[in-house]
This record gives C-alpha cells, sequence and structure tokens, in this order.
C-alpha cells in the first residue's frame, strides 16, 4: 500500500510538472497571436487540461475529472496568468538556451506521464482494456490539448507537422498497454513514460520527423 500511496505521488506531481508546461506553451502562443489577458489564460488551460477532458468523454467520464477536481484547471490558469507578466514574458521571447531546454525536458516529461495517466484512467473507466481503444485514449490525453490550441489558435496542428511527437506518444501508449496486459501495472506506466522521454529527446537531438508530402511535387506529378 505504500509503495503504490508513493507512485502516486509521484505520478500526480509529474501531472503538476506537465499541466504547467502545457499551460505555458499555451499562455506562450497566446502571447506572440497578441491575445489579452483573457485569450491568453483560455489557450493556456485549454492546453493543460483538453486531453484529460476530452479522455474522459470519450470514456464516459461525466462530469470530467477537470471539473471534479479542479487543481489541474487552478494550475493552468494561475500558470498562464504568470505568463501574461511582462518580466516573465521578456524571459521567455528572449529564447534563451535554459528555458529551451528546460521546456523540452518538462513538455516531454509531461507527454509521456499525461500518455500513461490516459490509459490508467481509461482502465478505470471501462471494462474494455484492448490495445486499440486504450492507446488511443493515452494518446489523446497526451495531445489532445495542443491540438486544440493550435486549432482555438487558428494553426495547423503542431504535431501534424513538427517533430517526433505524436508518435512518441503512441509507440509509448502501445507498450504501456500491452505490459499492463500482460505483466505489470507499474512496470507498464514506468516503461511507457521512459520510452516516450527518450523517443521525445533523442527526436529532438536528431530532429527525426516523419515523411512529408510535397504539394508542389503532387500538384506537377498530376
Amino acid at each position: 500500500m505504500l509503495q503504490l500511496y508513493s507512485i502516486e505521488n509521484i505520478i500526480f506531481a509529474l501531472e503538476i510538472v506537465g499541466t504547467i508546461t502545457f499551460a505555458i506553451s499555451g499562455a506562450t502562443l497566446g502571447l506572440e497571436k497578441g491575445m489579452d489577458l483573457m485569450g491568453i489564460t483560455i489557450l493556456g488551460l485549454t492546453t493543460g487540461v483538453g486531453g484529460g477532458i476530452i479522455r474522459d468523454l470519450i470514456v464516459g467520464q461525466t462530469p470530467p475529472l477537470t471539473f471534479r477536481n479542479p487543481i489541474y484547471l487552478i494550475v493552468s490558469i494561475i500558470t498562464s496568468v504568470i505568463v501574461f507578466l511582462p518580466p516573465v514574458r521578456k524571459w521567455i521571447f528572449s529564447k534563451s538556451t535554459l528555458y529551451e531546454m528546460l521546456m523540452l525536458v518538462m513538455d516531454s516529461v509531461g507527454l509521456g506521464v499525461f500518455t500513461v495517466s490516459g490509459i490508467q484512467a481509461g482502465y478505470a473507466a471501462t471494462s474494455i482494456h484492448g490495445v486499440i481503444l486504450l492507446s488511443f485514449v493515452g494518446v489523446v490525453t497526451g495531445v489532445g490539448g495542443g491540438v486544440l490550441r493550435d486549432m482555438m489558435a487558428g494553426d495547423r496542428p503542431y504535431i501534424f507537422v513538427k517533430h517526433f511527437y505524436a508518435s512518441a506518444s503512441l509507440i509509448g501508449a502501445i507498450f504501456c498497454t500491452v505490459l499492463w496486459n500482460n505483466i505489470d501495472q507499474r512496470i507498464a506506466m514506468t516503461g511507457g513514460a521512459a520510452i516516450i522521454l527518450v523517443l521525445r529527446l533523442m527526436a529532438a537531438r536528431y530532429r527525426w520527423s516523419l515523411p512529408k508530402a510535397n504539394p508542389d511535387r503532387n500538384t506537377s506529378d498530376s
């Protein structure tokens, strides 16, 4: 019981870190778009908790956990307001190496933790424990907030055009689900999150990305 309690505390702490990071990314995009404080806060909030809300709606958890336990919502709002402060804005837009590295690591941790915690929520909410459903729920939890952020800001969703992001979440989600069904919950969650973290950091280091279509070439060939 003590070990499980400790693991739950660690997951909760990492989820808070991920929520802060996702909220920063949403609020920063709002700054770049010239939004006011309300718009920046809404964008940060959407990025921080959007994936979890979509997950809960998919598995039939209503009202979503965000509204039953509003700690993630509160953290997202506070983070977005802090990002709006002039000294913080100045540091963010300085694009320092420290800031870039910190955001990369925290974002990668958040993606991994939210993906496996989404799978955990799926297991608890439904008796259907198939790899497809649970992997989908995990990926949606990890990347759903970012997709909503980009759509609300009028941009093409980041996960469709940039780096090895959703792919890392999907690989980790499948790994986690397979281990969960066959071995152990703790090993599955730890292993899945670790795979996502390593893949994201390696993708950033070596600039991995999936093949992309060339619209000009497709037009000329037709």
